[in-house]
């Protein structure tokens, strides 16, 4: 579950509505545990995050995994909707914080009983 949260807060896609924070959000982050990598990019009139590497070893995620979000945004680089992990058939509550070199995500589940946030840094 732990695995599970923590990509699920930083696997990220937005609705057409974050626009402003698109070109913060797109491209290659490194979770802050490193155990994951992930690439975001726009997939319908959403973002989705993709895994493009996960540390051997970690349970629960693997390469090509990803995370589809609509969210929008609520004020400047932040952002906050939903997650829908389509490996696990489960959605979520997410925020978002986003500047040029860093991220930081938070995912609930449980109607927001259960939260976990995790740091980002850009990588390319």
């Amino acid at each position: 579950m732990k695995a599970l949260i923590s990509t699920l807060a930083a696997l990220a896609a937005l609705s057409a509505s974050a626009h402003a924070a698109d070109d913060k959000l797109f491209g290659n982050w490194a979770r802050g545990d490193g155990k994951a990598r992930v690439k975001i990019v726009r997939c319908g009139g959403d973002l989705c995050a993709i895994n493009t590497w996960i540390k051997p070893g970690t349970e629960d995620e693997k390469t090509g995994d990803k995370l589809v979000m609509s969210v929008k945004p609520t004020g400047p680089g932040k952002l906050s909707g939903t997650a829908f992990d389509p490996q696990r058939d489960r959605s979520y509550r997410i925020n978002l914080t986003v500047n040029d070199t860093s991220m930081t995500t938070e995912g609930c589940i449980l109607g927001g009983l259960l939260c976990k946030g995790v740091g980002w840094t850009r990588i390319n």
